[in-house]
C-alpha cells in the first residue's frame, strides 16, 4: 500500500474481532509512531500497550461512569447518554490491543507530538490491514493515578492518545470529506 492509499483507506473502526494483534505487528506500529516528527526532536513519546480483555472492560466500565457524571456540562457526551448507559457497551469496542501514548511530563508541544506519534501508527495499522480508532472518552480514566501506575505512566505523566488497534469485524464505509477551507493564501 502506498502513502495515499493508506490515507484514503484508514478510518476510524467500531466494531472489531477477537483476534489479538501479535507482539511484532505491535512493534512495528510503535516503531513507525517513533518517526514522527517532534518539537526541536524531543520524542517525548512513551506508549502503554494493554491487551487484556478484562483491564479494558475495567477502564471502559469506570469511564463510563466518569463520563456520564460530568455529561451535565459537555453536549459531546450527552449525546451518547444512552450508549453510556449501556452496561454491555464497551468504549474500546472489543478491540484486542490498545496503545496508550503519552509522556513523562507535559509540555508546551507534547501533547502535537504525540498525536503525530499517533498518526504515523494508524497509517501504519492501515498498511498492515487493521483497524484503529483513537478513543478520547478513555483520557480522563487513563490518567488517575491509580490507572497511570498500571500503565507504567509516572505520576508526572499523561496519556495523550489511546489508539484503538485491532482486526475489524468488516471493512467501515468511506465518510465523506468535506474540501479544505482555505482562509488564507499570502502570495509575493
Amino acid at each position: 500500500m502506498n502513502l495515499n492509499e493508506a490515507l484514503l483507506s484508514r478510518r476510524a473502526v467500531r466494531a472489531y474481532t477477537s483476534r489479538k494483534v501479535v507482539d511484532e505487528t505491535v512493534r512495528t506500529l510503535v516503531r513507525a509512531a517513533v518517526l514522527a516528527p517532534s518539537a526541536m526532536n524531543r520524542q517525548p513519546w512513551l506508549f502503554s500497550i494493554i491487551q487484556d480483555a478484562a483491564q479494558l472492560t475495567r477502564y471502559s466500565d469506570r469511564a463510563k461512569t466518569m463520563l456520564l457524571a460530568q455529561m451535565s456540562g459537555d453536549p459531546k457526551t450527552s449525546h451518547y447518554a444512552d450508549r453510556l448507559q449501556n452496561p454491555a457497551f464497551n468504549i474500546f469496542y472489543d478491540a484486542s490491543t490498545l496503545i496508550v501514548i503519552g509522556v513523562g511530563e507535559r509540555g508546551t508541544y507534547t501533547d502535537a507530538d504525540c498525536w503525530l506519534a499517533a498518526a504515523n501508527l494508524m497509517l501504519a495499522a492501515t498498511d498492515a490491514g487493521l483497524g484503529t480508532c483513537p478513543i478520547g472518552f478513555a483520557i480522563p480514566v487513563l490518567n488517575l493515578p491509580e490507572v497511570k501506575t498500571e500503565i507504567g505512566l509516572p505520576s508526572s505523566g499523561v496519556a495523550v492518545a489511546p489508539i484503538l488497534v485491532g482486526y475489524p469485524t468488516a471493512p467501515p464505509p468511506a465518510i465523506p470529506r468535506a474540501d479544505a477551507k482555505i482562509v488564507s493564501w499570502s502570495r509575493t
